[in-house]
């Protein structure tokens, strides 16, 4: 049987546990559809990024059919010296087919190095196109030679093409879910956000997707109702009667919701949404434009998405196409 092996930022370690960052849940849980979609029930094995990889993981990655690195922004510049993917070089030289499935660039940074140019061309397949979630992304790597790339956008805003804009609620919800970000705090900016929202809306709730959101939050000493530190919490919350709008600078906390056709502003922070706003008309604003936030709050304007339904699929039927033929 052909196996898949799939590097999961979803995960923490090899031994499998979750990762604190409930985005990167989020997103394995649209990489596990678009694999499931893709590849049917194909054996699939997993592999933390967040972890370096042993002799043993090496040995099975190899012989995997495919190998996808599954989303989240896992390249950067200097790999030599930050690297959210926990690879090394020698492991580079070894696996030399990874496919990227909707990955993007940690911030804005210059052309990559000598060294990550040559790990990212070692690890990285040279045939198979790779998915990547906006266009600087595609840019970067097309600047170190690697250029069977293609401009997807993120797999946890796929379903969105299938949603039409009249479909989404455009009125002011009763209460708001807040999200905030706690490794990159601007504290006095995010006491506004948030008297803000409390001023405007019935309740305020609080959903902590990362491991130091919580206490971050609870720093401010405001009215909030927060919500467990689990990705169920969120699940439940937004599947509840609760009328609520998404204002806040998680990324993918405000995409979760915009799937579920709730009204959605994502607070830029550094390159990700702003990236995948400029590509996809994702609602974005710049943090400090409290201005348009409270005009956005008020206003009944339905987003926008466009994607790139064309290049999502032909990134796909690559590998369809050849499953097919194993399969005839």
């Amino acid at each position: 049987m052909n196996t898949i092996c799939l590097l999961d930022p979803g995960i923490e370690n090899n031994a499998g546990d979750s990762s604190p960052n409930l985005g990167d849940l989020i997103i394995q849980e649209s990489v596990n559809r678009e694999i499931k979609q893709i590849f049917g029930s194909q054996q699939l094995i997993r592999f933390s990024t967040h972890s370096y990889l042993d002799y043993k993981s090496i040995s099975r990655i190899q012989t995997s059919t495919n190998i996808l690195i599954g989303g989240t922004n896992l390249l950067s510049s200097n790999m030599n010296k930050y690297c959210q993917w926990k690879i090394s070089f020698l492991d580079a030289v070894r696996i030399k087919n990874a496919v990227l499935l909707g990955v993007g660039w940690w911030q804005y940074q210059g052309k990559p190095n000598f060294y990550t140019a040559k790990l990212l061309r070692f690890a990285l397949s040279g045939k198979i196109q790779h998915s990547v979630r906006d266009n600087y992304s595609k840019e970067q790597l097309s600047s170190i030679g690697i250029r069977n790339v293609i401009n997807t956008g993120c797999p946890t805003m796929w379903p969105l093409a299938g949603i039409n804009a009249s479909q989404f609620i455009n009125q002011k919800a009763n209460s708001a879910l807040l999200m905030l970000t706690d490794y990159n705090k601007e504290p006095d900016l995010d006491r506004q956000l948030a008297n803000l929202l409390l001023s405007r809306y019935e309740s305020v709730y609080f959903w902590p997707q990362g491991r130091g959101d919580l206490e971050y939050a609870r720093e401010m000493n405001l009215p909030f109702k927060f919500l467990d530190h689990s990705f169920s919490g969120l699940q439940e919350f937004v599947n509840s009667d609760i009328s609520f709008d998404y204002i806040g600078t998680r990324l993918h906390g405000g995409v979760y919701c915009l799937n579920r056709r709730k009204r959605a502003l994502i607070i830029e922070i550094d390159n990700r949404a702003r990236e995948i706003g400029k590509d996809t008309g994702l609602p974005t604003v710049k943090r400090d434009d409290l201005a348009y936030i409270e005009k956005w709050i008020s206003c009944s304007q339905s987003p926008r998405i466009i994607l790139d339904v064309d290049a999502i699929e032909r990134w796909k039927n690559q590998f369809i196409s050849v499953r097919d033929t194993v399969l005839a």
